[in-house]
């Protein structure tokens, strides 16, 4: 029987490098290169690489072929023919080479959007899914690859699957979070659902991370009950330090980011949020009340806020 190639692992930045790289037309393209690595007395390494931000070489092919999937999406009526929208259906269909950013100017374009994101929209569908796909709204819907609903696969062997949780389940779970060692993700088809209009946007600094991680425990402990619980539909914390010039680089009108970083020892600690309203998802309700968004911990010491109105748009930041 013969063995399927070996999927590329992360290896030390010294591994050697591709012998070739594949431009694909089509998916078949893709196939054809993984049949002939499997029906070879040595089946070599094949890598998929999208846009190129996986770490410590897992985009790579040590003396073997990666895949530039991008040139998927390259041909002609590549972006039509692999991303298409079905507003009855309410989903989206997507080849693993398009990039998120063009999925959302496209479901927005029929007030749509998917559930979960990651923070950065330059990123192809193939390889978030292929990782996990986490950013602030993950409390709520789970990561991307929890929202999914096929795929269609070119597993190790050269076939070409289409797999669901109905339909070759197995192969389905394997590949989305599977780093690529399951086979290469060429299309799939995403839920969505209304969007909204607006979204109110909002930072909150800490000095200490025991009150941050207090704060963010609350917002997002959507069956506690308090006054907060549930309050976000974005919530996401990180560390801002003063060295790397981040601190001072975000407008705020009433207190000096670059204060408080120095009263912290250089470094703060960030509480991101944002809620959504307005829109077809939130027919009939009102805007969202600014006095609300003071309900957090009453430590007003540690905590300093900004906040940001924005239209739901393509180049939209949440």
């Amino acid at each position: 029987m013969p063995r399927p190639p070996r999927w590329c692992p992360p290896t030390s930045d010294a591994q050697p490098a591709a012998a070739a790289v594949l431009y694909p037309s089509c998916p078949e393209d893709i196939a054809s290169l993984l049949r002939a690595s499997c029906m070879h007395p040595s089946p070599f390494p094949v890598s998929a690489r999208g846009c190129g931000h996986s770490t410590r070489g897992q985009a790579s092919a040590p003396r073997g072929v990666v895949v530039d999937m991008l040139s998927l999406g390259c041909q002609a009526g590549g972006s039509a023919t692999h991303l298409s929208v079905s507003v009855d259906g309410r989903y989206v269909d997507a080849g693993g080479e398009q990039l998120w950013v063009d999925v959302l100017r496209a479901a927005l374009a029929h007030g749509l959007t998917p559930r979960s994101w990651t923070d950065y929209l330059h990123l192809t569908v193939g390889g978030t899914l292929s990782n996990a796909g986490i950013s602030g709204q993950a409390f709520r819907h789970g990561p991307q690859i929890s929202n999914v609903q096929e795929l269609d696969v070119i597993t190790g062997l050269g076939e070409i699957v289409t797999c669901s949780k109905e339909k070759h389940a197995d192969l389905f779970d394997a590949v989305l979070g599977g780093l690529g060692q399951f086979g290469v993700i060429t299309r799939a088809r995403i839920p969505l659902i209304p969007a909204p209009a607006r979204a109110r946007w909002m930072r909150l600094f800490y000095t200490g991370a025991a009150a941050l991680t207090g704060d963010q425990e609350r917002l997002i402990g959507v069956d506690l009950g308090t006054a907060v619980s549930g309050f976000m539909d974005y919530v996401e914390g990180s560390v801002v330090l003063a060295d790397q010039g981040q601190v001072g680089s975000w407008r705020s009108s009433f207190f000096s980011e670059t204060a408080l970083a120095e009263e912290a020892g250089g470094v703060l600690y960030c509480l991101e949020g944002a809620l959504y309203y307005g829109g077809a998802a939130l027919a009939g309700e009102s805007d969202v009340d600014k006095d609300d968004l003071v309900k957090l911990a009453p430590n007003k010491v540690e905590r300093a806020t900004e906040e940001t109105d924005w239209t739901m748009t393509g180049n939209s930041r949440c």
